[in-house]
């Protein structure tokens, strides 16, 4: 995926306003990258423009060489994954049953699975290790465990690309890493492809092959490492009260 002079933002009536204007970003295959930025500054309108949830204000989205706007929907779905933060409404679906969503770009419009895409659920629930947790209904998992079953419906729609926002915001410090490890473990062995936005920086830095540090002025893209050694990454906070030391990679407060 990339884009070409990307503006994101929201219109409101007559009025356009703009969060971010002439982004040029590039997804590279089989990539962890993380988006970090402040709240309110733009993360999850991005995420949602890049997966023609939200029109763009400006610009072009490609993917595959192919403007996202000319690709019908449905086959959309086959090629980008979407994991958002809001909870799933009660129900009585069991994890099998949310996984086994995923598929519904391939079935028929009476939601038939057939044999392959039975291989696939069956797949994802083992790369999610939810295998033993495959007949709980979802409204009995833990956050974390529902997480995963979420990321696990979209391993099951057998995308190259799969965006996720704030995938760890309500879990504790175990299931973040395990989360984090999940993803990354989908990018190495799986070759997906893997966009995040967080506010997890230092797992962030550890995790991601690129860091998107986006702020009012647009984003900064490079590897963690580099834009540490930069010091771009205290660019996200502001700086009276909070230094991202670079030898450490802890935080410090003034």
């Amino acid at each position: 995926m990339s884009t070409d002079s990307l503006s994101i933002g929201y219109v409101s009536g007559k009025r356009n306003t703009v969060l971010a204007r002439d982004l040029n970003l590039c997804v590279e295959p089989a990539s962890v990258i993380c988006l970090l930025g402040q709240n309110g500054i733009g993360k999850s309108t991005l995420l949602r423009t890049l997966s023609r949830m939200q029109p763009s204000l400006e610009g072009d989205i490609f993917l595959d060489g192919e403007s996202i706007y000319a690709i019908p929907r449905n086959d959309l779905a086959k090629k980008i994954g979407l994991v958002l933060t809001e909870r799933i409404p009660e129900s009585n679906l069991t994890v099998h049953e949310m996984v086994a969503l995923g598929r519904q770009p391939y079935t028929n419009w009476i939601g038939k699975m057939h044999e392959e895409d039975k291989k696939v659920v069956n797949q994802a629930l083992k790369g999610g290790q939810l295998e033993e947790l495959s007949d709980t209904r979802c409204d009995e998992l833990s956050d974390g465990q529902l997480q995963r079953a979420m990321i696990c419906r979209a391993i099951a729609q057998d995308t190259k690309l799969i965006l996720l926002d704030e995938p760890t915001a309500h879990l504790d410090i175990q299931h973040k890493i395990e989360t984090f490890q999940l993803l990354k473990k989908l990018a190495l062995e799986m070759g997906r492809s893997i966009l995040i936005s967080t506010h997890e920086v230092q797992l962030a830095t550890q995790m991601a092959d690129i860091l998107w540090l986006m702020n009012a002025d647009g984003i900064i893209s490079g590897s963690p490492e580099t834009l540490i050694q930069e010091g771009r990454i205290n660019e996200l906070f502001d700086r009276n009260t909070i230094h991202f030391d670079k030898e450490t990679r802890q935080f410090q407060f003034k």
